[in-house]
């Protein structure tokens, strides 16, 4: 059943390479399309994920900072 339906459709559209236009401009049809049905961020909601992120972040390279730090004294109390 479906491949009667997958026939028609591409017998009706064919592709870009059998139209005779480069492969390229068929990836970027196709990337725009792709492109519109992307549900974008509100700016409210941009804004706190990006907070949200660079508050990760920055505790993440804090507690690596931590870590290497005391290593680093653990070391130098070892290794007078």
């Amino acid at each position: 059943m479906t491949s009667s339906t997958s026939k028609e459709t591409s017998e009706s559209n064919p592709s870009p390479i059998e139209e005779g236009n480069p492969p390229e401009v068929g990836f970027l049809q196709k990337t725009l399309q792709e492109l519109k049905l992307v549900v974008w961020p509100s700016r409210q909601q941009l804004f706190s994920e990006s907070i949200a992120v660079i508050l990760m972040v920055t505790l993440s390279a804090a507690s690596i900072a931590a870590v290497s730090r005391f290593y680093s004294w653990g070391a130098s109390q070892i290794f007078r």
